[in-house]
């Protein structure tokens, strides 16, 4: 299983909280590519409920990954 930004962008509007089946369901009916598909369908747990992105891709990159501060510096 692998994400890329771009596949998880697919998932941006999903039912969160979802479960694995509804994440599928969403991806197909959403015309996400088939390696969105196949990731969901890797998941462990059938019924466990996915309450965001980072659920699923624990490494997602948040908008503070890429916002720069400058009063920081």
């Amino acid at each position: 299983m692998y994400w890329t930004l771009e596949l998880a962008y697919h998932l941006d509007d999903a039912p969160w909280p979802a479960t694995k089946e509804e994440l599928i369901d969403y991806a197909i009916r959403s015309c996400a590519p088939l390696e969105v598909v196949e990731n969901l369908s890797e998941l462990d747990d059938d019924d466990e409920i996915y309450e965001t992105i980072e659920d699923i891709w624990p490494d997602y990159p948040s908008k503070e990954d890429f916002l720069w501060n400058e009063e920081e510096y």
